[in-house]
């Protein structure tokens, strides 16, 4: 378990301005601001009879989609969860109101399963009950993450604020996607491995296998660095969830969806309907460059120099704590990512945590004060999405590029001295 030293006398009123202007009064100030303009507008929103906002979308959006393939699972229909005119005709059977809505099934057959218990319930009661399990695991693992950072004790107040304020959590719920447990994995392997349970914390990425796009930085990262317990581990715990759907289903559905995920590059219009709406450098380089070939050749240069950034930085123990990795990890996957939507951006709340609670042991060094503001920034930028229609640049993406890059630099040795005990080897 990583031992924390305590903050000098200097640094001790990190929180209130020695950091410079991100400080947590300010950012209480702002995250009240942005909360109740969220949420106060997203509430009226819905406030209307039936299943449509007033703006006409289907409340919940995307859960009409893991409705009906739980609606399979329960019925035995695996071979439909791939069937998107199968799916499309059961919508307008159960739920008439959504008729003519279509998805690309891109989730492997076990997630069905998940969602079976929710296809017993009515669509406005099911979605109900997601948005509050999906809630309910974002504040858990919020809690979790605070509770293993010491310096962050005194801001409960601050961080429940900006947890409910958090751009990436309201369109979570406003589109009722499942990337909550997404950030249930990666909660889990961070605490496993500041824990040095290496095999466990594996597990936990493993389970990442219903979103593998998610998985990507963390395996060329623990990969690299010769983690193979955590990798052999992975390996196992997604072998094991994909063969729950064949026992379930049989092999067919299983095959199907790799085959579906060969060709999802040529089904980009159903995946991607709001590019302005996604945040990895893949996009990042679409959006900009209007040459595809270009843009696809700059996609990979530049995620591969994320990646090999991120995996120098797991290679300097010495004077990188975990958090800091962790954190490094954790903007590596959403910026490597081959696909990763506005609420998918969730999986950062353990690096906006574990970051804060890094500098709270600093003294107002620049370089520290660069990272916090770019944290800032990375929090607030997915609100600009729809300028990003008209501008064709996703800051956002820009903000954490450069975390990346300053805090790569920031942990060379002598650039700030180390804080953090290390009694494990990943910590």
């Amino acid at each position: 378990m990583d031992a924390v030293a305590q903050p000098t006398r200097g640094s001790s009123a990190a929180g209130h301005g020695s950091q410079g202007w991100v400080n947590a009064r300010r950012i209480r100030a702002h995250a009240v601001l942005l909360g109740a303009c969220l949420w106060s507008l997203y509430l009226w929103n819905l406030s209307t009879p039936g299943l449509f906002d007033r703006s006409g979308n289907l409340k919940g959006t995307d859960f009409l989609h893991f409705y009906t393939i739980g609606s399979f699972a329960a019925a035995h229909r695996g071979a439909d969860l791939y069937d998107m005119n199968a799916a499309s005709a059961w919508v307008a059977g159960h739920v008439p109101q959504a008729a003519g809505r279509r998805y690309l099934p891109l989730y492997p057959p076990q997630v069905s399963l998940f969602f079976a218990p929710f296809a017993g319930l009515r669509y406005g009661h099911a979605l109900a009950a997601w948005w509050s399990l999906t809630a309910f695991l974002y504040g858990l693992c919020c809690y979790g993450i605070w509770r293993a950072c010491p310096n962050l004790k005194s801001y409960r107040a601050t961080i429940v604020l900006a947890a409910i304020a958090f751009p990436a959590f309201f369109h979570l719920i406003a589109w009722g996607q499942t990337s909550a447990l997404a950030l249930v994995c990666f909660t889990a392997a961070f605490l496993m491995l500041k824990k040095g349970r290496d095999v466990w914390a594996g597990c936990a990425l493993g389970c990442l296998v219903f979103k593998p796009q998610l998985a990507v930085a963390a395996a060329v990262v623990f990969v690299a660095i010769g983690a193979w317990k955590v990798v052999g581990a992975a390996v196992v715990a997604a072998s094991a969830q994909l063969i729950v759907g064949v026992l379930y289903f049989g092999r067919a559905p299983l095959l199907r969806w790799l085959s579906v995920l060969g060709n999802v590059r040529f089904e980009l219009r159903w995946l991607e309907p709001r590019p302005y709406q996604t945040h990895s450098l893949r996009t990042f380089w679409a959006l900009l460059i209007p040459w595809g070939n270009v843009a696809e050749l700059l996609w990979v240069a530049s995620a591969v120099l994320v990646l090999g950034f991120t995996v120098d930085l797991w290679k300097r123990k010495e004077s990188a704590p975990l958090a800091l990795r962790y954190s490094g990890l954790l903007l590596a996957t959403v910026l490597a990512a081959p696909h990763l939507t506005v609420y998918d951006l969730v999986i950062l709340v353990p690096a906006f945590l574990l970051t804060a609670d890094w500098i709270a042991v600093h003294p107002a060094a620049s370089p520290v004060r660069t990272v916090s503001t770019l944290w800032y920034l990375i929090f607030l930028l997915p609100l600009l999405s729809p300028v990003v229609r008209w501008v064709h640049v996703q800051f956002s993406v820009i903000a954490m590029s450069a975390c990346v890059f300053v805090t790569w630099r920031l942990v060379r040795p002598g650039r700030l001295k180390p804080v953090f005990a290390r009694r494990s080897s990943f910590s």
